[in-house]
């Protein structure tokens, strides 16, 4: 990436062009396998304020600010960035805030994003010139003519895939989760699933009915999209595919006493696509209260428009849903509303000849990766099974979706699944074990990126296997846990299945996010007066023996910065004296422990013995005003000998889990 182009701000200085993805069919095209491919030659590219006089991010009517689709197959990210719009958490940490915006004399034409991607948050940098057609964007806008943050939203993400061809057609449950790094379910608008047996094992894409009902503790937090595979009645304009966003959904009743459910859908082309009962005077509205009618017709903004439940029933196939996020950044559960504060995840993969045992029909099964959940206290638990996308590499060393000539139709995912069985002793026969029905599992395999389990689960060990349908299938993936209850998660490397042993305790791991904001909370290393700056994260050791037995604290530092552009990271721990806080800490404080000198890698890490007390993390690049987003990760051991230890380290764990950035 370099800075030159056109001179900005009055001041002859360049404005930033991003060589890494330029503005030229490179951006553009894949493979020229889509209808934009006719595009060629036809695309000029603009800044904002090339486009028109007064640009901002967002217009001043939020209504306006929803996106409308242009010549790009995207609805399904479209309809995703919707949820952005109810989260002001989730909007500044995809888009983060204070950036110099035209105008403004530290305008330079570049914009920071961060997508979540594979397990860690990741920065994307762009230039802010647009692709157009008669110096109109051609893809995707905001209603308001002068806001662009879902134009440079969507360029940022295309540049995440490499290109935006890469962008049409996809679910939104991708990038509901890639722009919250939480979950999101795909419900069915057909027959309920219930009818197979558990036990039983295939391929067969079949998902949990529709039920609005469950979601009535998160019905204003959470995200919810519809799409259509066929175009049946009255929506035949709407094509193969699409996917439209329901704005809200109610009972109302109806004169005759009875109660009607109606839902409010947008389409993202920016046009009504419906001509039900329930447009405009429609037939519909006879039926309820005048008064109640013109308060809901005079909801529906441009591209919107309402029907009901039997209308909505008959032309859409499946329901996507995607979690809530609380503002301290926790998942909340849809089913009851309640914060996940407690989160891990561990990385795996299916190798052909070792560990890709295919499904519960094939004697390899128990060949599996296999991870050990362990619940501490009865609790709701998630557990989710993400694969990473199947690329091939072409003649130009671009990547491209690798094609299974036995599998055309899935040609991106492998069919997976998640088993989950509870042990209750500690030398069991794995063989006997899976023989017998798992207490719960997603049941068959579906060609997804990701597929979610939830249960209520009682304290003990439980066993996951995830695995792909074929045996040999090869892949990457991520397990994924979010629980009310504390609970651990481990993979089971040892050949001979038992329950891990406990002689040298357990641990319990939480997972911050944070960021290095120029100006703000970006103040280097000690060697500079800023350092201080820097975002803290308190946290307590609580356990007694920890002096006489080793290890008993483990922090990963990871920046979501590309290998190519990385900053030297570092972090220091200090001890807070009782009744100190970060904003009282003394400058002179030697830490307690440190992670130095600061590299240029993506994760550095610090194993440590600490004393019991209060502790506080300061995570730095080693220059001040090195922007970037972060992950940090704690670990810290439990040990259950001492009884008293583990209430009140899991006291201290429930607390610092509700830790959000603490900035000075």
């Amino acid at each position: 990436m370099k800075e030159a182009g056109r001179e900005g701000s009055g001041l002859g200085e360049a404005l930033f062009e991003d060589l890494d993805f330029p503005s030229d069919d490179r951006a553009l095209f894949s493979d020229s396998s889509t209808p934009i491919a006719t595009l060629q030659g036809e695309v000029t590219w603009r800044r904002p304020q090339e486009i028109c006089q007064s640009p901002a991010l967002f217009p001043d009517n939020i209504t306006l600010a929803h996106a409308k689709q242009g010549l790009l197959g995207d609805c399904w990210f479209l309809c995703a960035c919707s949820f952005l719009l109810k989260n002001r958490y989730l909007l500044n940490k995809v888009l983060p805030p204070d950036q110099p915006l035209w105008g403004d004399s530290r305008y330079r034409g570049s914009f920071q994003f961060c997508f979540w991607k594979l397990g860690h948050w990741t920065e994307v940098t762009i230039d802010d010139r647009l692709p157009c057609i008669n110096s109109t964007p051609c893809f995707s806008r905001c209603h308001s003519p002068a806001a662009f943050w879902v134009a440079l939203l969507e360029k940022a993400y295309a540049k995440l895939h490499g290109s935006y061809e890469r962008l049409w057609a996809g679910q939104v449950s991708e990038a509901l989760v890639d722009l919250s790094g939480g979950l999101a379910e795909r419900w069915s608008l057909g027959e309920s699933e219930e009818e197979q047996r558990p036990e039983q094992d295939s391929d067969q894409v079949r998902r949990r009915r529709l039920d609005l009902n469950l979601l009535c503790s998160v019905k204003e937090e959470c995200a919810v999209s519809c799409s259509t595979q066929s175009s049946p009645g009255g929506a035949s304009e709407l094509g193969q595919y699409h996917a439209l966003t329901v704005m809200e959904w109610l009972d109302v009743k109806t004169l005759s006493g009875s109660k009607q459910l109606l839902l409010r859908i947008r389409n993202p082309w920016g046009r009504c696509c419906w001509g039900g009962a329930w447009i405009g005077s429609g037939a519909g509205w006879s039926s309820v209260d005048p008064a109640l009618a013109s308060d809901l017709q005079a909801r529906v903004a441009e591209g919107e428009f309402w029907l009901d439940e039997t209308e909505f029933l008959s032309q859409f196939d499946d329901v996507t849903v995607g979690y809530p996020i609380s503002d301290e950044g926790h998942l909340k559960s849809i089913y009851t509303g309640s914060p996940l504060t407690h989160y891990h995840q561990l990385a795996g993969r299916w190798m052909e000849g070792h560990s890709a045992g295919g499904s519960r029909n094939c004697s390899s099964y128990g060949s599996n990766p296999k991870f050990w959940l362990k619940v501490c206290e009865r609790g709701e638990v998630l557990v989710s099974l993400l694969q990473h996308r199947k690329w091939k590499k072409t003649e130009n060393c671009t990547q491209t979706p690798l094609e299974d000539s036995k599998n055309t139709k899935h040609q991106h995912y492998q069919a997976i699944a998640l088993h989950m069985w509870k042990v209750e002793k500690r030398h069991f026969n794995l063989s006997r074990m899976l023989n017998k029905p798992p207490c719960v599992s997603t049941h068959c395999h579906a060609y997804e990126r990701e597929v979610v389990l939830h249960q209520q689960l009682e304290p003990g060990f439980y066993l996951l296997i995830p695995s792909t349908y074929q045996p040999g299938a090869e892949a990457r993936f991520l397990i994924r846990g979010f629980s009310s209850s504390p609970t651990s998660l481990s993979a089971l490397k040892s050949p001979a299945p038992s329950l891990p042993s406990t002689t040298d305790g357990e641990w319990e791991t939480c997972y911050f996010q944070g960021s290095w904001v120029e100006g703000r909370t970006a103040g280097g290393s000690r060697n500079f007066l800023s350092h201080w700056q820097n975002p803290c994260f308190p946290f307590t050791v609580c356990d007694e023996s920890a002096v006489t037995s080793g290890v008993n604290v483990r922090i990963t530092l990871h920046q979501s910065r590309p290998d190519t552009d990385l900053h030297p990271i570092g972090f220091h721990v200090y001890k807070l004296s009782e009744g100190e806080s970060q904003q009282t800490l003394p400058r002179d404080e030697d830490p307690a422990a440190s992670c130095v000198p600061h590299c240029f890698t993506q994760d550095v890490l610090l194993a440590c013995c600490l004393s019991p007390g209060a502790y506080t993390i300061v995570p730095s690049t080693y220059r001040p005003d090195c922007s970037a987003s972060f992950t940090l990760s704690l670990a810290c051991r439990i040990h259950r000998k001492v009884v008293k230890s583990q209430e009140r380290l899991g006291r201290a764990i429930e607390e610092i889990s509700h830790i959000s950035v603490m900035q000075s």
